[in-house]
């Protein structure tokens, strides 16, 4: 199914409910160079054979200027020009890459993703933010800049590891949070394994997802004001996925606790919240405590990219679904995270 979305600085194609071959047809005239992890590509062979591809590392450590510059050198060799068309098949490290080379390689050319992971699929190959790390400091250089397509295939989700379904289930749990207190409702009174043997209720949830993040970006693409909330949990959440080398979800969910501490004390969030978060994300096999430490978190926080001179941009919650952006002091912010270490 196509599903056309409208951005301010571009449109893009949205392919719901269909299968990787369909692009083989779609663009049977350009140059595709495909780029992907080597968990995929051991994954899905045929998929790869014969095409111009372009196999990376997994995970964090490859989201890094040199491979950026890797890549290039490969797309030169492959005598790609200005029409070619980059096509990520993966996760979020996969399409945050294929986005930012695409960005600057030739001064931009045409990009696609095919998501393959749930968090994915409801949040990282949406919105246009493509970006790598800058040592410890995620995404610190980037673009804004649409892709031409997204396809969705579930065929990859049945190979998704378990805890990759927790981590993509720790975006969904942010949703209901910012937006949605009907969905946040919704979770608590279901399981993962639920989700997983129902795939109704699961494409439903999907559905929801990429419609609350493509409604934001098309009102605030490049993130001057309402985009911000979709950072709910992920400010103090980069700063732990860094240091602890944890995956991205399990990092949001510890951050969405510390962003409800913080409520709690900036907003009046009633504490019932943050129970029901702890509870909600240890239905979905989150992590809910980790060991922390405070003065190397804020050493991180301090060179955020949301941060004014003396405070940083933060997400907190008057309640489930009714979000808010407030500039905190970075005090603030190092209370909570001493309270959140005194409580594990």
């Amino acid at each position: 199914m196509l599903q056309q979305i409208k951005f301010p600085s571009g449109t893009v194609n949205y392919y719901f409910d269909s299968k990787v071959e369909l692009l083989w047809e779609l663009f049977a005239t350009r140059q595709v160079v495909l780029i992907t992890d080597k968990n995929v590509a051991s994954l899905y062979p045929a998929l790869f054979r014969g095409r111009n591809t372009i196999i990376l590392q997994g995970g964090e450590s490859s989201k890094d200027y040199s491979t950026v510059v890797s890549i290039c050198n490969r797309l030169i060799e492959f005598e790609s020009t200005r029409n070619t068309l980059l096509i990520g098949i993966g996760g979020g490290v996969i399409t945050d890459i294929t986005g930012f080379v695409a960005s600057v390689y030739m001064r931009g050319v045409s990009f696609g993703f095919v998501p393959t992971s749930l968090l994915c699929m409801v949040d990282a190959a949406i919105g246009g933010k493509n970006g790598i790390n800058l040592g410890l400091h995620k995404n610190m250089m980037g673009t804004i800049s649409q892709p031409e397509f997204i396809l969705y295939d579930t065929r990859f989700l049945k190979t998704l590891p378990d805890a990759e379904w927790s981590n993509g289930f720790a975006e969904i749990i942010k949703y209901g949070c910012i937006f949605d207190a009907n969905l946040f409702e919704e979770l608590r009174n279901s399981t993962l394994s639920a989700y997983r043997a129902d795939s109704i209720a699961l494409q439903s949830v999907i559905d929801r997802c990429v419609n609350w993040k493509n409604t934001t970006v098309q009102t605030d693409e490049h993130e001057k004001g309402i985009r911000k909330l979709l950072n709910f949990g992920h400010t103090a959440g980069h700063a732990i996925e860094t240091l602890y080398k944890i995956p991205h979800g399990c990092a949001v969910g510890i951050g969405m606790l510390i962003a409800c501490e913080i409520s709690t004390a900036v907003t009046g969030l009633n504490p019932n919240t943050s129970w029901q978060l702890l509870l909600t994300l240890t239905q979905y096999n989150l992590p809910t405590q980790i060991s922390i430490d405070v003065q190397n978190v804020m050493s991180i926080l301090r060179s955020d990219k949301k941060r004014n001179k003396n405070t940083v941009d933060y997400i907190v919650l008057s309640a489930p679904g009714n979000a808010g952006i407030q500039p905190l002091p970075f005090n603030v912010i190092e209370n909570a995270l001493n309270i959140y270490e005194s409580n594990n």
